[in-house]
């Protein structure tokens, strides 16, 4: 079994960053059940590499993530992917909430009234980690919503699936460059509950090998993926 190294709940509407070394993993869980974790990824050596969303998506002709599921860096390697998942369906369209959505739809709560109870919004969250390591607004780059299914229906329009994640769901992603992870966990931009009210997430970082054979759920989904792992292994050769 794969040694913990860092674990840690991250309370509702809390931002959380780390670089993690190529062939980690990071075990997310939803605590309580009904969580979102935005997520937003960079090569820790060289942010100005960040993930795809677009390149991402049509290299695995997908709409979400799953097990098997590579998150693509736009230099066409592997930044991350998806070894094991509970769910079966994490938002990769919709982006995250910023500050005027959240007054928008819950109202105003600062924080010189209300401490830490204060209203937060991932696009601030975002930026306040970022700046942890140098990095601003213009490394901002698309995100996930982890523990969150957005479906279209027949005339395109999108709708927020209430209920998807219970207490206890996980998603394990590895870690396939050394990469700096930022995370929030607020409520998704889409969903429909009238009170601010975000779940806890738990995070887990457990070492791994960096190797990613032929037959790895992840390579083998398709030869997208396994020409973007030849590509990220080549970077590290």
């Amino acid at each position: 079994m794969s040694a913990i190294i860092y674990d840690e709940i991250l309370r509702g509407g809390a931002m959380w960053s780390m670089r993690l070394k190529r062939g980690y993993r990071l075990r997310l869980t939803d605590i309580d059940g009904g969580a979102n974790l935005s997520l937003m990824l960079h090569n820790a050596e060289q942010p100005l590499e960040r993930y795809n969303m677009p390149d991402t998506l049509k290299g695995q002709h997908t709409a979400h993530i799953t097990t098997g599921c590579c998150l693509y860096s736009d230099m066409g390697r592997v930044l991350m992917s998806v070894v094991s998942d509970d769910l079966g369906w994490h938002d990769t369209v919709t982006g995250c909430s910023n500050a005027a959505s959240v007054v928008r739809k819950y109202g105003t709560k600062g924080y010189q009234e209300h401490r830490n109870d204060f209203h937060r919004n991932a696009y601030d969250n975002f930026l306040t980690e970022l700046g942890k390591y140098g990095l601003g607004e213009r490394d901002m780059t698309a995100t996930l919503n982890l523990f969150s299914k957005v479906q279209t229906d027949e005339a395109g329009a999108l709708h927020f699936v209430a209920a998807h994640s219970p207490a206890g769901a996980g998603v394990t992603l590895r870690a396939d460059m050394n990469v700096l992870v930022t995370a929030t966990a607020v409520q998704h931009p889409m969903h429909p509950g009238a009170a601010y009210d975000p779940k806890r997430v738990g995070i887990t970082v457990l070492r791994g090998e960096a190797a990613v054979p032929a037959d790895d759920v992840c390579r083998a989904r398709c030869d997208e993926n396994d020409r973007a792992f030849a590509n990220t292994e080549l970077y590290f050769a």
